[in-house]
C-alpha cells in the first residue's frame, strides 16, 4: 500500500533520503555511507531514486552551447559520455560507452529547430563524436571546437614519449640527466618560480637533448610529426575553438565526478537531484534493474 511520506517499496522516508541526497551533495558516496550507517548499496539506491525523480521532472534542455567528454571508471576500462550545457554548467546527457551512438542518442531527443540553434559543441578529437556531430548538426564544420586543454595534452604526451625513449637510451649508457625531469617538461614555463627555471629547467634546455628539441616543436621526431598530423587534420576546429572562445572545461569537471577511486553513480551528483516530493507520488517510479554494472544502470535510468 503507498503512503505520501516514502516511496513504493523503499525503505526510508521522503525526508530521510533529502537529509541523505543534501549529505550526498558534500561527501561522497563511501563518506555518506560510514556517517550515516548504512551500507554502501542503500546509499547508492537512494541516490538513483533522487536522480530518476529528477529526470522525469526535467524537459529535455536544447543548448546552444554544448560540451561532450567522455570519461572511464573503475578498473574494467567502461566508459560513459557525458553532454553538458557550457553556459549553465548542466549536464544534460549520460549514455553508456564513447561511440557515435552514445552522442546521437542526445541528439536524438532534439527537436530539428532545436539542433538547427547549436552554436558550439566543445569536445576533443574523438572521431565518433565527430562523426555523430556532422550526422545530426547541421553546419557542424562551423561549430565544433576541439578544447585547446586536449591539444595542450597531445603535446605534452608527445614531449613525454620522446623523453621516456631518450630516458631509456641515457641510462644505458650512465646518464641520469633526464632523472626526475618528467614533470618539468609538461609544465607552463610561466608558472615555474625563478630559482626552477634559472637553477633546473633553464640548465637543462641547454643540453643537446631530443627532449628539448621536442619541447621547443623543433624536432622531427615520430611522436612529435604525429602530433603535427593531427593538429593539421583537425586545424579547422582548432581555429573554431579559438574564434567561438570555447572549451570543455565544463564537461571536464562534471566528468571527474566519476574517477575510478568512486561510484560510477556519483556523476549523477552533476545532474539536478530532487528530493521526494509527496503530493506528486501519483505513481511508484519503476525499480532498478538489479546486477550489472553501474552504467548500465545509469543508462537504464537516463533512457526511462
Amino acid at each position: 500500500m503507498g503512503v505520501p511520506w516514502a516511496e513504493s517499496n523503499a525503505w526510508f522516508t521522503g525526508l530521510f533520503e533529502a537529509l541523505a541526497i543534501n549529505w550526498l551533495k558534500e561527501a561522497n558516496l563511501s563518506a555518506v555511507s560510514r556517517l550515516m550507517r548504512l551500507s554502501w548499496h542503500e546509499v547508492d539506491g537512494i541516490m538513483l531514486r533522487a536522480v530518476l525523480r529528477g529526470l522525469t521532472r526535467r524537459e529535455v534542455m536544447a543548448p546552444k552551447r554544448m560540451g561532450v567528454d567522455e570519461t572511464s571508471f573503475q578498473k574494467r576500462h567502461e566508459y560513459v559520455t557525458v553532454v553538458t550545457d557550457l553556459d549553465d554548467r548542466k549536464v544534460l546527457h549520460v549514455s553508456d560507452n564513447r561511440k557515435a551512438e552514445s552522442l546521437a542518442e542526445f541528439y536524438r531527443q532534439l527537436k530539428p529547430s532545436d539542433r538547427r540553434k547549436i552554436a558550439v559543441v566543445a569536445m576533443d578529437m574523438h572521431q565518433p563524436y565527430i562523426s555523430a556531430t556532422e550526422e545530426s548538426v547541421p553546419g557542424a564544420d562551423e561549430k565544433i571546437a576541439f578544447d585547446k586543454f586536449h591539444v595542450a595534452k597531445h603535446l605534452g604526451d608527445a614531449v613525454d614519449k620522446v623523453r621516456r625513449d631518450e630516458h631509456r637510451k641515457l641510462i644505458a649508457e650512465g646518464d641520469w640527466t633526464l632523472k626526475n625531469s618528467k614533470s618539468l617538461w609538461l609544465q607552463n614555463p610561466e608558472h615555474m618560480d625563478a630559482v626552477m627555471w634559472e637553477l633546473t629547467f633553464k640548465l637543462l634546455r641547454e643540453f643537446s637533448l631530443q627532449t628539448s628539441r621536442a619541447w621547443a616543436r623543433r624536432s622531427q621526431l615520430e611522436p612529435m610529426k604525429k602530433v603535427a598530423a593531427m593538429v593539421r587534420d583537425h586545424l579547422k576546429g582548432i581555429v573554431n575553438a579559438i574564434v567561438l572562445r570555447a572549451t570543455n572545461a565544463a564537461s571536464a569537471t562534471a566528468s571527474a565526478f566519476a574517477m575510478p577511486s568512486t561510484s560510477t553513480s556519483a556523476a549523477l551528483i552533476s545532474v539536478p537531484i530532487q528530493p521526494l516530493r509527496p503530493t506528486r507520488m501519483r505513481e511508484a517510479p519503476k525499480p532498478l534493474p538489479s546486477g550489472g554494472t553501474k552504467a548500465r544502470q545509469l543508462s537504464w535510468v537516463l533512457k526511462g
